[in-house]
C-alpha cells in the first residue's frame, strides 16, 4: 500500500501539506527588471533546520507568470518534486546563517518576454511531508499594477447588479482602459495615479480586463462577473444518460453533459464552443429528480476538438467553501493541463490539443464523430485465474521513452517469457508527469505522458492477440486535489481568499471525508458509503471495461474503504470491518455484471478472515476475488541465505490463508518493496566456506531457485518487471545513481525516482548469466500454463523444517500415472553444498524437468546434493510442453552466415555447441551459447564441417557448415 505517492507539482498545492513554515526572506534589489540579476536570501533562523535542512540543503522551486498573472510556467531547472535539481540548490553562508540564490529572471525561467511576476517556494530536496515554505511571489519591473477590488477573480451577481473596480500602480502616472467582453467601457487619461469605477446594470456573464499603460508598457488584470439566473430551468434527465459526456449515437452534432452536483444552485458550461463566455443557452438544466444537472450541446462539428469547464455555483456556501468553482468534468476521458502538458514530448503524444489561452486549471476535451478504434481481436478469452502469471509494469520505468509504444515494441519479450497477464500501475490522469500514478486526479482519463488513447488501445489489442490479459491498477481509496469532486466542495482557506483554488474536502463534500477514516491515508479519502461515490466508481469501471476492453482491476489500498476507523488507529484499520467487506463485494458484483470473467484483485494485506470473505465470494460460480499476497520478507531472507524463521514461505499459497479456491496472487517482489537481488548482494550471508554474495554471478544464480519455489506453487502469481532478469538496482536508486533508503531524509528517499534501464542498455537478455534466469522463467511459465498438475494441490515442507532447504510437492492424483502428475521441487538456499532429503512419493525413474535427465529413485528418502543456490524440479514423467516446444524450437535452428569465413552465429540458445570434421573428429566445443552469439572459426581450415547443437533439454540437432 502507498504511504507516499509521487507528485511532480508544477505550481503549488497547499492542500498536500499539513504545516507550511513561514520563513523570513528578502529579494535584492527590491525592484528589478526581468533582465537584472537578483539575490534571494533566506534567514536561517526562520528555517527549522533540524527537521528538514539537514546538511544545510535548501532548494528553490520556482515558477513565473505573464503580465496578466496567468500563463504560469514552471522553471525548467526545478527537477522533480521528490528530487530537486542540484542547479536550484541554495548556497549556505555559515557566518551569517543565511541561504542565498542569485538569478536573472529571464534566463533562469527561460522566458525572455512578458514576465509579470515570479513565484517560488523553499523546500527540501525530496519535498515530502511538511518540508516546504509558504508560496512567495514578487512583481517584476519598476512599473507594477495591483487590482484592489474585486478581491476575487470571479464575482456572482444578480441580473442588473454592479461591481466596484479599483486599482493602483507604481512608477508615476499611467493610462487606464476597462473592457467588458472586449469592448471598451471606461478610460482614464495618462495623468492617473490610481483607478476606480463602478460597472453597473450587468445582465450577462462578463469578462472584464483592466489595462494600464505607462510609456510602451501595458499591464493587464482580468476578472469576471457571473450572473445568477432568475430561474434555473428544470427538466427530466433523458433515459439512459450517465454522468460525464454522453455522445449521441445517431447525430454527431450533439452531445449531452451530465454532472452530479448535490447542493449546487446553478451551473454554466463554458467552452471553446461559446468562446468561454456562456449565456443562458449554456445554463445547465436541473433534473426534476435528484441532484443531477444536464445540458445537450448542439451544432457541434463532427471530429472537431472542443474543450470545456463547468462553472459551478453555490450562492450560500459552507464556511470556507468558494461560491464558484471552475472545474473540468469529473468524468473527463481526456483533460488538458496548464501545468503538465508542456513537458509531454510530441513523439509520445502527437498533435496534443493546445491548452486554451486565458483559462485556468484543467479543461475537458470533447470530440464527437471520432473514428472508432478498429479492434483486431474481438473475442478474447481470458486465461484461467488458477493459471494467471501476472507481470507488473510501471510504464514510466519499463523503457527509456516511458510510453505505450515501448510496451508494444517489446510484445515478443512478453510473449516469449510466457506471462499471460500484464498489470499496469495506474495510468489514469495523475498530477505531474513523473509519477507512480497513485496521485490520481481523473480516474476515467488516460494520463497523456504515456501516450494517446488509440496507442493504449493498440497495446491492449496486441496483448489480446497474443493471449495476454491487461489489468489496470486503480486507486479508488483516494484522489488528489485537482480532482473536481474535491474542488467543487473544498475547504478553500489555503488560497488566501482567492476563489477557485485548491483545498481539502469541506464538511459538505458528498464524495470525500474531511479526514481519512483509516490509518493508511494518502491524498483525500473517498467516502464509499456515499451513493454518489459508488456511482462515480461504477461509472469509471464501466468506462474502462467497455471502452478499452480491460480484463481486470487491481484495487489499491482496499483497507481504506471503511468508514469506521481513524487516521491513527492501525488496530481498527487492520481489523475486520463489515462495511468495507460489503461495499467491495458490491463493486466486484458490478464488474462481473459487465464482464462475467472480469478479474477483481484487492491489495488488502489484511487479516485472513476478512480476505476469506472476498476470496470465497461467489466462488461456486467460478468467480472469487483474488488477493495480493506479499511474501517479500520471507523470500528476502532466503535470497540472503539466512536460516531464519521469517523465511517460511508457507503463505505463498492459498491453503494456509483459509481460501477455498486458488485466489491468492502470491509474489516475492513488487513495486513497493526492494529488489531481492539488491538485498542479496548488499546484505547476503557470506559465512559459508565459499562466500556466495561476493560477486554478482553467484547471486544471480539464486534468483532462478527463488522463481521455482514461488511461481510454480498452484494459483495465480505475479512477477515485478525485470525480476526475471535479476534486476539488482535498488528501488531507492536515485536519478543521480546513488542509493538511499525508506528512512533517508537527506537528500530524501528516492523510491519514486525514475529508474535506469540497464536491462536494455546492457542487453541482459543475451548476456549470461542473466539470460539464464530469463530462460528458466520461460520454463516455469510453460510448466504452470501447460501442465495440468500445476493446477492441482501442493504442500510446502522444508527438509527438517529448515527454510533454506526448501521442498515443495505439487500433485494431482486424478491424473493418470502416464502423465505428469507428481512434482518435487528442491532448492538449496544455503551458501554451501547441502544434502536435501527429497521425500519422493514413490520410487522409480524421475525426470529433471529442466533438462530431461533422469534420476533412479531407489528410496523415497534418498538425498539429493545441491550446490548453493541450486534447485531441481523432478517429475514422475517428462513435461510434454517443455519437450515438444524444445524440439520444435531446435528443429528451426539456423547457422548464419553459411558459408562463413571467420565466424558464424546460431539462431537459438544452446547448452553446448560442437564442431566435427566429416570424419567424426571433435574439433571445437562451445558451452552456454546464447542466440546470435558469434562463434569464432578463424582457426579452421576451409572445408565442410558438422555442427551439433544441444539445448538445455538435452535435445540435439546437427547442421552442415561450410568454411570458406
Amino acid at each position: 500500500m502507498k504511504k507516499i505517492t509521487s507528485i511532480l507539482l508544477l505550481l503549488f498545492a497547499p492542500f498536500l501539506f499539513a504545516q507550511l513554515q513561514t520563513i523570513t526572506y528578502s529579494i535584492t534589489p527590491t525592484t528589478f527588471e526581468d533582465n537584472q540579476s537578483i539575490t534571494i536570501t533566506i534567514n536561517g533562523n526562520s528555517v527549522n533546520e533540524s527537521t528538514w535542512a539537514s546538511g544545510n540543503n535548501l532548494y528553490l522551486w520556482a515558477w513565473s507568470f505573464d503580465s496578466n498573472d496567468s500563463n504560469v510556467l514552471d522553471c525548467p531547472t526545478n527537477g522533480s518534486w521528490t528530487n530537486s535539481n542540484e542547479t536550484n540548490k541554495f548556497v549556505y553562508n555559515l557566518g551569517t546563517d543565511t541561504y542565498t540564490y542569485t538569478l536573472t529572471p529571464n534566463a533562469f525561467y527561460n522566458r525572455f518576454t512578458g514576465i509579470g511576476k515570479i513565484g517560488f517556494l523553499v523546500k527540501a530536496k525530496n519535498g515530502t511531508g511538511d518540508k516546504k515554505s509558504q508560496d512567495i511571489t514578487s512583481e517584476v519591473g519598476a512599473f507594477n499594477f495591483n487590482l484592489v477590488t474585486p478581491l476575487n477573480t470571479n464575482t456572482i451577481l444578480n441580473s442588473g447588479g454592479g461591481i466596484f473596480i479599483s486599482a493602483n500602480h507604481t512608477n508615476g502616472a499611467a493610462n487606464y482602459v476597462l473592457k467588458a467582453n472586449g469592448t471598451t467601457i471606461n478610460t482614464l487619461d495618462a495623468a492617473a495615479t490610481s483607478y476606480s469605477y463602478t460597472a453597473s446594470n450587468i445582465t450577462t456573464n462578463t469578462n472584464f480586463t483592466l489595462e494600464v499603460t505607462q510609456g510602451t508598457i501595458t499591464l493587464t488584470k482580468s476578472f469576471s462577473v457571473i450572473v445568477a439566473p432568475s430561474v434555473v430551468p428544470s427538466a427530466l434527465l433523458p433515459t439512459g444518460l450517465e454522468i460525464g459526456i454522453n455522445y449521441n449515437s445517431t447525430d454527431a452534432t450533439k452531445a449531452t453533459l451530465v454532472l452530479e452536483a448535490p447542493g449546487k444552485d446553478f451551473i454554466y458550461v463554458a467552452g471553446s464552443f461559446n468562446n468561454w463566455l456562456p449565456t443562458a443557452t449554456h445554463l445547465m438544466k436541473k433534473n426534476t429528480i435528484g441532484s443531477k444537472f444536464w445540458l445537450e450541446l448542439t451544432g457541434l462539428t463532427p471530429g472537431q476538438v472542443y474543450s470545456y469547464q463547468y462553472w459551478v455555483v453555490d450562492q450560500t456556501p459552507t464556511t470556507n467553501s468558494p461560491n464558484l468553482v471552475k472545474t473540468a468534468d469529473p468524468c473527463s476521458t481526456l483533460v488538458l493541463s496548464p501545468y503538465d502538458d508542456q513537458w509531454i514530448p510530441a513523439s509520445t503524444y502527437p498533435n496534443l490539443p493546445a491548452y486554451p489561452v486565458g483559462q485556468e486549471r484543467e479543461v475537458t476535451v470533447l470530440q464527437t464523430g471520432k473514428i472508432p478504434y478498429n479492434w483486431q481481436n474481438t473475442n478474447f478469452t481470458k486465461p484461467n485465474k488458477d493459471k494467471l502469471i501476472i507481470y507488473e509494469v510501471l510504464v514510466r520505468d519499463f523503457d527509456s521513452d516511458s510510453n505505450y509504444q515501448d510496451l508494444i515494441d517489446k510484445i515478443e519479450y512478453f510473449k516469449n517469457l510466457g506471462i499471460n497477464a500484464i498489470e499496469l500501475m495506474p495510468n489514469m490522469e495523475f498530477e505531474g508527469n513523473e509519477s507512480w500514478g497513485y496521485n490520481t486526479s481523473f480516474h476515467m482519463a488516460l494520463d497523456k505522458f504515456y501516450g494517446t488513447e488509440n496507442k493504449f488501445k493498440e497495446f491492449v489489442d496486441l496483448c489480446h492477440q497474443n493471449n495476454i490479459a491487461v489489468i489496470l491498477d486503480i486507486a479508488f481509496n483516494h484522489a488528489f486535489g485537482r480532482n473536481p469532486l474535491i474542488r467543487m466542495w473544498m475547504n478553500d482557506t489555503n488560497t488566501g481568499g482567492v476563489q477557485d483554488g485548491w483545498g481539502p474536502p469541506n464538511a459538505d463534500n458528498p464524495y470525500f471525508n474531511t479526514e481519512a477514516l483509516h490509518s493508511y491515508s494518502v491524498g483525500e479519502d473517498f467516502n464509499h458509503t456515499s451513493t454518489f461515490t459508488r456511482e462515480y466508481v461504477n461509472r469509471t469501471l464501466k468506462h474502462w471495461i467497455t471502452e478499452f476492453k480491460i480484463d481486470g482491476f487491481r484495487w489499491d489500498l482496499t483497507k481504506g474503504f471503511t468508514q469506521n476507523c481513524t487516521s491513527t488507529n492501525d488496530a481498527c484499520t487492520d481489523g475486520y470491518q463489515a462495511d468495507r467487506v460489503e461495499v467491495l463485494k458490491l463493486y466486484a458484483d458490478y464488474s462481473w455484471s459487465l464482464d462475467p470473467n472480469h478479474y477483481v484483485i484487492f491489495e488488502h494485506l489484511g487479516s485472513d478472515f476478512e480476505e476469506q470473505q472476498w476470496a470465497n465470494h461467489r466462488l461456486s460460480e467460478g468467480k472469487g476475488i483474488m488477493m495480493w499476497g506479499e511474501m517479500f520478507t520471507q523470500y528476502k531472507e532466503l535470497a540472503m541465505g539466512y536460516s531464519n524463521t521469517t523465511g517460511n514461505i508457507n503463505r505463498m499459497g492459498h491453503v494456509s490463508r483459509g481460501f477455498t479456491g486458488k485466489r491468492l496472487i502470491g509474489y516475492p517482489e513488487s513495486h513497493d518493496k526492494d529488489r531481492l537481488m539488491y538485498e542479496a548482494i548488499t546484505f547476503g550471508n557470506n559465512s559459508g566456506t565459499s562466500p556466495v554474495f561476493n560477486n554478482e554471478t553467484n547471486t544471480i544464480n539464486r534468483m532462478s531457485a527463488l522463481g521455482a519455489i514461488s511461481m510454480l506453487i498452484p494459483g495465480p502469481k505475479m512477477i515485478w518487471h525485470f525480476q526475471e532478469l535479476g534486476m539488482d538496482d535498488s528501488i531507492y536508486t536515485c536519478e543521480n545513481g546513488s542509493v538511499n533508503s525508506e528512512t533517508d531524509a537527506t537528500p530524501g528517499n528516492c523510491k519514486l525516482d525514475t529508474k535506469p534501464q540497464p536491462q536494455w542498455i546492457e542487453n541482459w537478455l543475451t548476456t549470461t548469466p542473466r539470460s539464464a534466469i530469463y530462460s528458466n522463467y520461460v520454463k516455469f511459465t510453460k510448466l504452470k500454463k501447460g501442465e495440468a498438475a500445476f493446477s492441482g494441490e501442493y504442500a510446502i515442507s522444508p527438509d527438517g523444517s529448515d527454510n533454506l532447504k526448501q521442498r515443495i510437492y505439487i500433485y494431482d492424483n486424478a491424473l493418470p500415472a502416464t502423465q505428469l502428475k507428481n512434482v518435487v521441487i528442491l532448492a538449496n538456499l544455503y551458501t554451501s553444498n547441502q544434502n536435501i532429503v527429497a521425500d519422493f512419493p514413490y520410487t522409480g525413474t524421475w525426470y529433471n524437468l529442466m533438462d530431461n535427465t533422469t534420476t533412479n529413485v531407489t528410496a523415497t528418502n534418498m538425498q539429493i546434493t545441491l550446490g548453493p543456490g541450486e534447485f531441481r524440479i523432478f517429475g514422475n514423467q517428462l513435461s510434454t510442453v517443455l519437450s515438444n516446444e524444445s524440439f520444435e524450437a531446435i528443429s528451426k535452428v539456423e547457422l548464419y552466415p553459411n558459408p562463413s569465413t571467420n565466424a558464424f552465429q546460431i539462431s537459438v540458445d544452446a547448452k553446448k555447441l560442437e564442431i566435427y570434421s566429416l570424419t567424426g573428429q571433435l574439433i571445437q566445443t562451445e558451452n552456454n551459447c546464447v542466440a546470435n552469439k558469434e562463434i569464432n572459426i578463424s582457426n579452421l581450415a576451409k572445408g565442410i564441417y558438422i555442427v551439433k547443437i544441444t539445448n538445455s533439454d538435452a535435445i540435439s540437432i546437427s547442421k552442415k557448415l561450410i568454411k570458406e
